[in-house]
């Protein structure tokens, strides 16, 4: 069977596309050229619903076994194959999914301080059009209802945090050592070192792969009375474009999107001290938790760091 080896399965916005890009340039892997099939997301056909663009990306999951062993299909079976699907560490019932399919799998997730990832996860919506709110703490407060009106989990942003929990869940069913669990600032900043620790993991030569691609590299836009009118465009778009064909969507999506950023792009803003203070407690149990399922500090998240300290 064409299955993997390897996953890359946690978390979103925490470099996990970076990761798949460099491991791809490893000549003892094949990662597939989809990056996130989504394949142990569903057990059959994705849902038909949820928020703005949740159903064109649904349209896009590769969840047909005979689709999936595909994407492997090509790779020597001299190499180690693999894919990166951020979300299958925060889907408990995936999770379960690949224990029956691949239960000798090795597992890669790559945390970050969970305040910052939920922010970089809203900035990413709203630089998109997505999201409706434009301050991140009001998006924040918006989930509960979101999760109860069906939208996907990228709008989580709490959610997708829980990696004490999620992390205990997945080594009830896996072995600790098929397991690595590292620190998005490790691959910013010490890329070789972690790639090789990757490798390591895998059983494949260190020292081949030493940088890292830049990827979803995005911008803030403005908050205008043009963007706003831009934005609900895209949001329309992303309820309804399911019903079009891909070439109409893009035909559509591009100019408005191109419009939305073409005003002076500037870096995206940080967490604030208070949005920090406002949000953390969401996460501070969840954290300690982690400690203690792993037995590895993180302290540094659970403090209110000064605005513009470095993201971790």
């Amino acid at each position: 069977m064409a299955l993997p080896d390897f996953l890359i399965a946690g978390v979103p916005k925490a470099g996990t596309t970076a990761l798949h890009a460099a491991l791809a340039r490893h000549p003892g892997l094949y990662l597939s050229e989809v990056k996130e099939p989504k394949f142990f997301l569903s057990d059959g056909p994705p849902p038909t619903y949820g928020g703005p663009g949740d159903v064109q990306t649904y349209q896009e999951h590769i969840w047909r076994r005979e689709d999936y062993e595909a994407l492997f299909a090509k790779a020597s079976a001299k190499v180690l194959t693999g894919e990166a699907t951020p979300f299958y560490l925060h889907d408990l019932e995936a999770q379960r999914r690949i224990r029956k399919l691949t239960p000798d799998v090795k597992i890669i997730l790559m945390l970050r301080d969970p305040v910052d990832r939920a922010h970089s996860n809203w900035q990413h919506l709203w630089t998109a059009g997505l999201e409706p709110e434009a301050d991140f703490v009001a998006a924040m407060r918006r989930e509960p209802e979101r999760i109860a009106a069906g939208w996907a989990a990228f709008w989580h942003y709490a959610g997708l945090g829980q990696y004490g929990s999620q992390v205990r869940h997945l080594f009830e069913l896996f072995a600790r050592e098929q397991v690595l669990i590292m620190r998005y600032r490790d691959l910013r900043e010490r890329p070789a070192q972690t790639l090789d620790r990757v490798c390591d993991f895998l059983g494949v030569e260190t020292g081949v792969i030493d940088t890292v691609p830049q990827a979803n590299v995005n911008f803030s836009v403005a908050d205008t009375r043009v963007n706003a009118g831009l934005r609900y465009l895209l949001r329309t778009g992303g309820r309804i474009g399911h019903h079009y064909p891909v070439w109409v969507r893009k035909t559509f999506r591009g100019p408005l999107l191109t419009m939305l950023h073409s005003g002076r792009p500037s870096k995206r803003p940080r967490v604030t001290v208070e949005q920090r203070a406002e949000v953390l407690p969401a996460f501070v149990a969840e954290i300690r938790l982690l400690e203690e399922v792993t037995g590895t500090a993180y302290e540094d998240w659970t403090r209110v760091t000064p605005a513009g300290a470095k993201a971790v």
